[in-house]
């Protein structure tokens, strides 16, 4: 699987922003996550294709609005790469210890 464009969508702060409002109350309408944000209705919407881009989110058209909600699996796959490579920094780290008390 590759990472890298799931890390880059996420490394953008608009983005970031996105995926935590989506994290935190779920699904919504690009009219709901706007709400409060700092770009327009129109940098949302390119955000989130970006996101989708990326496997992050999907979305669903319900009447007149379109739905955007994450998608669990692409973020569970992130945190698992992202344990396996702290657990490697630790594992280096605690080589690097046992070499300077010896």
């Amino acid at each position: 699987m590759k990472l890298a464009p799931v890390l880059a969508a996420l490394g953008d702060e608009s983005r970031l922003q996105l995926v935590s409002k989506l994290c935190r109350h779920g699904p919504q309408s690009i009219t709901k996550l706007s709400e409060g944000a700092a770009i327009s209705r129109q940098g949302v919407t390119k955000h989130l294709h970006a996101l989708r881009s990326a496997g992050l989110v999907r979305s669903e058209r319900r009447g007149r609005e379109r739905i955007w909600r994450l998608e669990p699996k692409r973020l569970s796959d992130v945190q698992s790469h992202l344990a396996q490579i702290s657990r490697q920094w630790d594992d280096a780290l605690a080589r690097l210890k046992t070499a300077v008390e010896e």
